[in-house]
C-alpha cells in the first residue's frame, strides 16, 4: 500500500476494525469504512467509486465483499490488500488472507510525510440522490473535530467508554472512540448495541462513559435488567443521528440522576459534530440542538444565503476546520454544497436570541431511522421497479423506536392492485434492512401542487397514525 491508496473496512466492531483503522492512516493510505448492512451491489459502488485497491472485511462479511467485488467487475488479483479480520469461531475464507498477519510484520514502518490537508478517510454519506456521496476528511478536519468533541463533551483521560454503535459510523468512530485514544481514555469496543450486554459491561468495567441513538437509550430503558444492574458509575451519556424524545430525556434524568447528558448534532461533512447542547441546557432547551462547537461556526441562512433574524426558520449552514475537503471526485456537487464559503447542511432550523439551533425539519429529502440516514429517493427509486407500481413517494414518521419509520405510499397502475407486503418484500431484495419501509400505504393518488411537485408534508401527516401500534 501506498500514500493515498484506498482501503475499503467492511466490518463489524472489533480490535481489527480499530487497529486497521489506526494502521492505513499511519502509512498515509486512506480507510473507507463500509456500512455492513449493505447489500452487495451497494458496497460495489464504493469500491468502484472509491478505485478501492484493498479491503479488509470481517470473516462473516467475506461472501458480501466476494459477490460485491464480483459485481464491480474487480478479481482478487486487482487488489494489493485482501484480508480478513476472524469473527467468532470464523477464522477466515478462502483467498483471503488472515488480517493477524499483516500485523506480525517485522518491516519497518514507512516514513511518510502528511500535509494537513491530505485525505485520510472517505466517508460515504447517503444524500437526496439514489447513490451515496463520498466526504473525503483531512487530519485537519478531524483533529479540529476531536478538539470540540473533547472540550465541548466534557471529556477527560480516566473516561472508560463502551464503543456499541457501529464504527463504520463517523459520529462512534470520530466522536468518540478517536478522542478517547487521543486522551488514553479506556475504550471497551463491543460488536453491537446489545442492551443486556451493554449493561452488564457498565457494571462489570465500571464504564463512566455512553453514546447511544435515541433508539438504543429506550432499549436500555425498557431492558429488565436495567433495574438490576449497578449503573452508578455511568457520569456522562451522549445522544445523537436523531432527537430524543422529551418524555425519554426525563426519564433518563429520573433513572438515572447522577447522568450528565449531551446532544451531539451534526452530518458525516462536519466530520462530524457542528452543535453541542450541554448537560445545562437540556431541560431548559429541551429539543434543541444546542450552540455552535468550539470550532464551528453556525448560521441560518434565507435562499439567498443571507442571515435570518432569531426565531426564523431557515437553511443551516456551517463553517470552520471541521468541514470536509470536498465530495471524492464530485467537484459539482462540491461547488454546491461550499456556497459563498459556507457547508450547506440541507437541514432547515432556528436560531433563538441565544444562539441555541432547533432542528425543524429537513431540505433534504432524508429519512432519519434509528440513527441511519436513508434518502427517499433511492427506496422510491426501488419501488418503482415494482410491475404494480405508477407513483411511490416515500417519507419519514414519527415512531416511538425508530424515532422516525421509512414509509412508502403506493398508488397502482391501472388494472393492477398492490399488496403492501408484497413492495415491502420487494424492498428487500434489493435494500439494505433498514431502508425497507416499515410501513406501506396504498392511495389512490398522491397529493402534489400545481407544479406537480408531491406534498410529503400532507403524507407525514396523513399516514402518522400508522405508527400508533408499534
Amino acid at each position: 500500500m501506498a500514500k493515498g491508496d484506498r482501503v475499503v473496512l467492511l466490518a463489524r466492531n472489533s480490535h481489527g476494525f480499530a487497529t486497521a483503522y489506526f494502521a492505513l492512516a499511519r502509512i498515509g493510505a486512506v480507510s473507507v469504512p463500509v456500512n455492513f448492512m449493505l447489500n452487495p451491489d451497494e458496497v460495489a459502488y464504493v469500491l468502484t467509486h472509491a478505485g478501492a485497491t484493498g479491503v479488509v472485511a470481517g470473516a462473516d462479511l467475506t461472501a458480501t465483499a466476494d459477490a460485491a467485488l464480483a459485481a464491480a467487475g474487480l478479481t482478487p488479483h486487482a487488489l494489493n490488500v485482501r484480508a480478513v479480520i476472524p469473527a467468532g469461531d470464523t477464522a477466515g475464507a478462502e483467498g483471503w488472507e488472515p488480517f493477524a498477519a499483516l500485523g506480525a510484520s517485522t518491516a519497518p514502518c514507512p516514513d511518510v510525510d502528511l500535509d494537513d490537508d491530505d485525505p485520510v478517510q472517505i466517508m460515504y454519506t447517503s444524500g437526496t440522490e439514489s447513490r451515496p456521496k463520498g466526504a473525503v476528511m483531512t487530519s485537519r478536519n478531524l483533529i479540529a473535530q476531536y478538539t470540540t468533541a473533547i472540550v465541548d463533551g466534557g471529556m477527560a483521560a480516566d473516561d472508560v467508554e463502551i464503543h456499541a454503535l457501529p464504527l463504520y459510523h463517523c459520529a462512534q468512530l470520530h466522536c468518540f472512540l478517536t478522542p478517547d485514544i487521543q486522551l488514553g481514555a479506556t475504550s471497551i469496543i463491543l460488536p453491537a448495541p446489545d442492551a443486556a450486554t451493554i449493561l452488564a459491561t457498565v457494571e462489570a468495567e465500571k464504564v463512566t462513559k455512553l453514546f447511544c441513538p435515541p433508539t438504543v437509550w429506550i432499549s436500555l430503558l425498557r431492558h429488565p435488567d436495567f433495574d438490576t444492574r449497578d449503573l452508578s458509575t455511568l457520569r456522562k451519556g451522549y445522544y445523537g443521528a436523531a432527537a430524543m424524545p422529551v418524555e425519554v430525556l426525563h426519564e433518563l434524568r429520573r433513572r438515572l440522576p447522577q447522568l450528565a447528558l449531551y446532544n451531539f448534532y451534526g452530518q458525516t461533512e462536519m466530520s462530524p459534530v457542528a452543535t453541542i447542547l450541554g448537560p445545562a441546557d437540556q431541560e431548559r432547551k429541551a429539543g434543541s440542538a444546542g450552540r455552535a462547537g468550539l470550532n464551528v461556526e453556525t448560521r441560518v441562512v434565507d435562499d439567498n444565503d443571507e442571515p435570518v433574524p432569531p426565531g426564523t426558520v431557515g437553511e443551516i449552514v456551517h463553517r470552520g476546520p471541521h468541514t470536509m475537503l470536498c465530495y471524492w471526485n464530485d467537484p459539482d456537487r462540491t461547488a454546491e454544497a461550499f456556497r459563498n464559503q459556507w457547508f450547506h447542511s440541507g437541514d432547515l432550523g432556528v436560531l433563538d436570541d441565544e444562539g441555541y439551533l432547533t432542528v425543524v425539519d429537513r431540505k433534504k429529502d432524508m429519512v432519519k431511522t434509528g440513527g441511519e440516514n436513508v434518502a427517499s429517493r433511492e427506496v422510491e427509486e426501488v419501488i418503482h421497479q415494482h410491475p404494480a407500481v405508477a407513483e411511490a413517494a416515500v417519507f419519514g414518521i414519527a415512531h416511538p423506536y425508530w424515532i422516525e419509520a421509512v414509509t412508502a405510499v403506493v398508488v397502482a397502475k391501472p388494472g393492477e392492485k398492490i399488496d403492501p407486503d408484497d413492495v415491502i418484500a420487494h424492498c428487500r431484495t434489493r435494500l439494505a434492512g433498514f431502508k425497507v419501509p416499515k410501513y406501506v400505504a396504498v392511495a389512490e393518488a398522491l397529493p402534489k401542487n400545481p407544479s406537480g411537485k408531491i406534498l410529503k408534508r400532507e403524507l407525514r401527516g396523513g399516514y402518522a397514525h400508522l405508527a400508533d401500534e408499534a
